[in-house]
């Protein structure tokens, strides 16, 4: 499903659905204090979000693994697979997984390193210490209170915020920010920002935000000359159309499916024939690449991107007072 556009502003339908806001508040608060967490032999960071739909956790999560893995350590990512249909705990393998058997984010984690998929967050976070990870960074699952996370991380799209404020269904928080800031040891604000949200941020919840931006890996000349037809499946599409804008390249036309979206052939057959018909090339996200066949991956232009942070000694800073023990606060 596509989120709501009411999900971005303030108005009569947010607050006609603010009751079931405090109910869905109310069950999650319930299950933190009522729930019992497990401790891993290994430490665990937790890269989560506020919000329902994309903010750049994933790549978040491959940049905090290059530093675990630069400082010398085995570092595993566990997630718990979304979209795919292993339960696990199950040990990622490029070669004999595809996306419809661990998800789309598992594929991009594993390959930077060892990646376990488990609905069971501590089963899967067993496994990977039984397999020799000395850190498990865990993509999501901010929100889930069974496997205790000795770091969170919580990773805000600058552009969105957390949307009109409002709890699901209202709006598009999983929480109440202020509740769910005050478990994390660091805000991470990714992109252009609405200087009033920064105040918020800031003066009001008290966090000083780590910042980066997302940014192509592709240099310029590694992309299309022509027009292009950009499609995406993930949380917040136009923020895919808008780096290809920033990159100079002329956009013929984009289609958006919803996050996670398993793509068919026959969709995907779709799409390069009115690509042909606009003599455009067919570009989308390194995420949904992993969600197609081999043989239409292939010809289909990929745009992968990483982060790039505007202090990078602050994320270094904070990864270095975890591997010590010392206290990390936001």
């Amino acid at each position: 499903m596509h989120a709501p556009d009411f999900w971005a502003r303030k108005g009569l339908l947010p607050a006609l659905l603010s009751p079931l806001a405090a109910l869905y508040s109310l069950g999650g608060n319930l299950r933190f204090r009522l729930g019992r967490s497990y401790k891993a032999p290994v430490p665990v960071i937790c890269i989560g979000n506020l919000v329902v739909g994309g903010a750049g956790k994933t790549p978040v999560a491959l940049s905090v693994i290059a530093k675990l893995q630069t400082a010398g350590l085995r570092v595993h990512a566990l997630t718990r697979g979304y979209g795919g249909r292993e339960k696990g705990p199950t040990k990622v393998s490029r070669e004999r997984h595809s996306a419809s058997d661990v998800g789309d984010e598992a594929l991009l984690l594993a390959k930077q390193t060892t990646t376990w998929v488990s609905s069971d967050r501590p089963a899967g976070a067993r496994a990977a210490a039984s397999d020799g990870a000395e850190v498990i960074v865990m993509d999501d699952g901010f929100q889930n209170p069974s496997l205790h996370k000795d770091l969170s991380l919580v990773v805000i799209d600058g552009g969105f915020g957390f949307g009109n404020g409002y709890v699901l269904p209202a709006g598009p928080l999983r929480e109440p920010a202020r509740r769910g800031l005050a478990r994390a040891g660091a805000v991470v604000l990714l992109g252009e920002t609405n200087p009033d949200f920064t105040k918020i941020l800031v003066e009001d919840l008290l966090c000083r935000p780590i910042e980066g931006q997302l940014s192509p890996r592709n240099s310029r000349a590694e992309l299309p000359d022509g027009p292009v037809l950009a499609f995406a499946g993930i949380g917040r599409p136009e923020k895919f159309y808008a780096t290809l804008r920033d990159l100079s390249l002329e956009i013929a036309e984009t289609r958006d499916f919803p996050d996670h979206h398993p793509y068919t052939d026959s969709e995907i057959d779709d799409l390069l024939q009115r690509a042909d018909a606009l003599n455009a090339t067919v570009i989308t996200t390194e995420k949904d690449a992993v969600r197609l066949s081999s043989q239409h991956r292939a010809r289909i232009d990929t745009l992968p991107i990483e982060i790039s942070w505007r202090n990078p000694q602050e994320l270094d800073q904070l990864i270095e007072a975890f591997l010590k023990g010392a206290p990390v606060s936001g």
